[in-house]
């Protein structure tokens, strides 16, 4: 039989810092993934600008949306590199150290690619002596002395160099991610979708 008398436990201590640990998100926020999923169709768009440009007789239209889709994917990058720093990481996947150290090096040279790409095109246009139509809303005026030779050398640099480059880690990226989903079936891509 019960006495009627209530204990009650009271705990003074709380457990120590390192053995609390922050339960993580499964998935990336939903910022980072429209960011993602928008940089790889800005640059499909800005792709596809230059390839009808290059394939049309004549006109300056292609020319003038891609340099506009370009600045446009710079200021994107720019969003995503914030919305990428404040946003909550997901729990790693589990892999190899030497895994896990490729996958971040191809992120980090990916994201750098991303921002010269446009930064190289913009000094291009500026130093060729040209203005950039921002979609018949405004432009941006060229704010260097027009040189020839350094539009030469940020037009080499952005055609044979960083395209390039941005193609083999665009690649390694997308072989990766192939890798991980249908190779080792850890369901990776379930974080960004």
């Amino acid at each position: 039989m019960s006495s009627g008398k209530v204990t009650y436990v009271y705990y003074t201590k709380q457990p120590p810092a390192s053995t609390v640990t922050a339960v993580k998100p499964s998935k990336w926020s939903l910022a980072v993934k429209i960011f993602h999923w928008g940089s790889a169709l800005l640059l499909i768009v800005v792709w596809s600008m230059i390839t009808l440009h290059n394939s049309a007789s004549s006109g300056e239209t292609y020319l003038n949306l891609h340099r506009a889709f370009g600045v446009s994917l710079l200021f994107w990058m720019i969003a995503r590199v914030i919305s990428r720093v404040i946003s909550p990481t997901p729990a790693s996947v589990p892999m190899p150290k030497w895994q896990t150290a490729v996958s971040h090096l191809t992120h980090l040279l990916l994201y750098a690619v991303l921002f010269a790409m446009p930064l190289s095109g913009i000094l291009m246009t500026w130093y060729g002596g040209h203005s950039i139509d921002m979609f018949g809303l405004f432009e941006l005026q060229s704010i260097l002395t027009t040189d020839r030779g350094q539009a030469r050398f940020f037009n080499n640099l952005h055609t044979d160099v960083l395209w390039p480059t941005l193609m083999v880690f665009t690649g390694l990226h997308i072989l990766g991610a192939i890798q991980h989903q249908f190779i080792k079936k850890d369901n990776i891509m379930s974080r960004i979708k």
